[in-house]
C-alpha cells in the first residue's frame, strides 16, 4: 500500500542492520524460530509480551537484528514482520524510545511546553509511569505509553489480549488526575494502515469500560501512528480516537 509522506518531519529511529527471513512460529511468548534467506532456522527473541493478535501469522516476511553481545543467550531479536498493508514494528521497546525523543523535539503539539521529560518514573511504591513531564509554569503531565499492533479494517485496538496489568494502569492515572495532575494514555500504533483507534470491547471489556471512565474522570487518550520502513522508523499523524 503506497503512503504519502510523514506528516512529522522527523529521522526517528534507525534500525540496525535488518536480517530478512521468514517465521516459522513465535511460541513462549519471547521466542520465535525463523528460517533465514541462507535456509538456517534460528530462534530469535520476541521482545513483546502481548498476544501479538493479527501480527505473527507464520510464513510471513520478518526482520531480525542481530547482537554480539556474549552475555545474550539468544543472538537475534524479532525487529518488524511484513503484513498485506503494512510493515509492523513488534519491539515493545521502541514506543518509549521514539516519543520521549519526539517530545523533546517538539514533534508532539499536544506535549509541547515543558521544559524537562524523565522516563520511568517512581509512582507510589510499587509502579513506575513512562514518562512525566515537568515546568514551572505548566505543573506535571503524566504520559503512560501502550504499544499498538492489531488493525482490522482500518481500525487499531488496544488491547489485543486480556490486560490486567493495562486495567491497573488505568487505575494510577485516575489517581493522579484526582490529584490534580494532567495524565495523557498515550496509544503508539506501530504500524502504517490504521484510520481510527477504539479500545477493544470484543477481547477485554473491562478494559475498554475503564478507558471509557478514565477519559470521563478527565484522563486525555491520544493515539498516533509511524511512518516505518527498512531503515527507520518515524512518529507520523494523530490518529483519531473513538471510545
Amino acid at each position: 500500500m503506497k503512503r504519502s509522506a510523514p506528516c512529522i518531519p522527523t529521522k526517528g529511529l534507525i534500525w540496525p542492520e535488518l536480517i530478512p527471513g521468514t517465521l516459522i512460529k513465535r511460541y513462549k511468548r519471547f521466542l520465535a524460530d525463523v528460517q533465514l534467506e541462507s535456509g538456517k532456522i534460528v530462534t530469535a527473541h520476541c521482545p513483546n509480551t502481548g498476544s501479538m493478535q493479527g501480527c505473527c501469522e507464520p510464513g510471513r516476511p520478518v526482520y531480525l537484528s542481530r547482537h554480539d553481545n556474549p552475555k545474550r543467550k539468544l543472538k537475534y531479536t524479532w525487529e518488524l514482520i511484513a503484513m498485506p498493508a503494512s510493515l509492523v514494528g513488534i519491539n515493545t521497546l521502541v514506543p518509549n524510545r521514539l516519543i520521549f525523543e519526539s517530545i523533546n523535539a517538539g514533534l508532539v503539539p499536544e506535549l509541547s511546553g515543558y521544559e524537562n521529560v524523565q522516563r520511568e518514573v517512581r509512582i507510589g511504591d510499587h509502579s513506575r509511569i513512562d514518562l512525566m513531564l515537568t515546568d514551572a509554569s505548566n505543573g506535571r503531565c503524566y504520559v503512560e505509553i501502550k504499544n499498538c499492533t492489531l488493525v482490522s479494517d482500518g481500525i487499531a485496538y488496544f488491547p489485543d489480549a486480556a490486560t490486567a496489568r493495562g486495567l491497573k494502569h488505568l487505575n494510577e492515572l485516575v489517581e493522579l488526575t484526582a490529584s490534580g495532575f494532567r495524565t495523557v494514555m498515550f496509544y503508539f500504533i506501530q504500524r502504517m494502515d490504521a484510520n481510527v483507534f477504539k479500545p477493544a470491547d470484543h477481547i477485554d471489556p473491562a478494559y475498554s469500560q475503564q478507558l471509557r471512565r478514565a477519559a470521563e474522570h478527565g484522563i486525555e487518550i491520544l493515539a498516533y501512528d509511524v511512518f516505518i520502513d527498512l531503515k527507520w522508523i518515524r512518529l507520523n499523524r494523530k490518529i483519531r480516537c473513538e471510545l
